[in-house]
């Protein structure tokens, strides 16, 4: 006897299976034109290409109206997706690694958070001061050198700070000297004698040429190292010591200045005090509603991250969303308090040092993409025809 799986149902194969039949697209295929127009108009060659590819998305180029068997069913993943590419993707979540890339020894560094031990310039060399010795390692072939000042004192590095173009680098020191150093040579090009009441504890070139110290006695003052007279200018608002300073990128004309008095101040470089006072700029903003007293950070350009690190208990670097603040990750790995940063010129890269003797650098940061080149400046060059 045979099983009734084995049974055919059979049909004449004049008579249409129904079932089988799209009603839908027998019914576009009766109605729509297929010959040229009776009035003799000639069908354009953008409609005559929409009407090709609306036959091949959605009539799939069939030809039959009537079906005389059933067809086989169609797996789910081959059914014809219209919107897929204009459904929104979910974007891949920047992974962040929590660990260092890589770990050099910094014997000798200065636990002294008023410091400013550690630069990365814009030639891809790191500087970093450990005593009375200024240390450099060249990131881009790995290479280290040394280059040091007998000093009757053996007074320590307090400061350093990379000139813009990278060819000078300044070096603070413990008995208030400051020496401009040619990093090719280790040669001082020149140097500025400084009191003794007071030691240089922060450093930022406003350009090639004009230098800015911020001092224990909390005194700023503009050097230009160009002339004999060099102090230009000097700003008249902390009372300790000016831990940081920062010029401002555009045009440098405003000068940021953070003190261990918990102050921080912006300075327009373009407007002097009074008449009577020609050499001091004027103070636009005062910042005291903070209480840190402590903080070293490193932003990136390219997205609105920020780096910040801190101290006890955790002795961790932290990165934030900017501007919203929030976290978005930590990296341990320091034994005791991180005591300074420095970003890499090419982005990406972090290095910090910390008590503990240790300099680390971390892959933080996405690397920026290179800029594209600048369009044509001929003008309508993008153009082959003005209408």
């Amino acid at each position: 006897m045979a099983s009734s799986r084995s049974r055919r149902v059979e049909y004449d194969r004049f008579i249409p299976f129904r079932s089988a039949m799209d009603m839908d697209f027998a019914r576009c295929a009766l109605t729509m034109p297929s010959r040229p127009q009776r009035d003799g108009s000639i069908e354009s060659p953008s409609s005559a290409a929409y009407q090709k590819l609306l036959v091949q998305c959605i009539l799939k180029n069939r030809t039959r109206i009537f079906a005389f068997k059933s067809a086989p069913e169609s797996p789910a993943d081959k059914v014809c997706q219209f919107d897929e590419d204009d459904r929104p993707h979910k974007k891949q979540q920047r992974r962040i690694p929590k660990d260092a890339d890589r770990v050099l020894a910094a014997y000798d560094i200065i636990d002294d958070d008023r410091l400013n031990l550690l630069d990365w310039g814009s030639n891809n060399v790191l500087a970093i001061g450990l005593n009375d010795t200024v240390h450099l390692w060249n990131a881009a072939n790995k290479s280290g050198t040394t280059f040091s000042r007998a000093l009757e004192d053996n007074s320590p590095v307090t400061s350093i700070s990379w000139s813009p173009d990278g060819k000078v680098l300044a070096v603070a020191l413990g008995n208030s000297d400051l020496d401009l150093v040619d990093a090719a040579t280790g040669r001082v090009l020149v140097g500025i004698q400084g009191d003794s009441h007071s030691f240089v504890c922060s450093l930022a070139w406003r350009s090639n040429a004009i230098l800015t110290t911020g001092r224990s006695d909390g005194s700023v003052v503009d050097y230009d190292i160009r002339k004999d007279d060099r102090a230009i200018c000097d700003y008249k608002g902390h009372r300790l010591e000016v831990c940081s300073l920062k010029w401002s990128e555009l045009f440098g004309r405003y000068l940021a200045s953070g003190g261990k008095d918990k102050l921080v101040h912006i300075w327009d470089a373009r407007m002097a005090v009074a008449n009577h006072h020609p050499c001091q700029h004027q103070l636009l903003h005062k910042i005291s509603n903070h209480t840190s007293t402590f903080v070293r950070c490193c932003g990136t350009k390219t997205k609105s991250e920020l780096l910040t690190s801190n101290g006890f208990p955790n002795n961790q670097l932290t990165l934030w969303n900017y501007t919203s603040m929030t976290r978005k990750a930590e990296l341990f790995g320091h034994s005791s308090r991180v005591l300074y940063l420095a970003g890499s010129p090419l982005g990406g890269v972090v290095a910090s040092a910390a008590e503990d003797e240790t300099l680390k650098f971390w892959n933080v940061f996405e690397t920026p993409k290179p800029p594209k080149p600048e369009a044509n400046t001929v003008p309508f060059a993008q153009f082959s025809v003005i209408r």
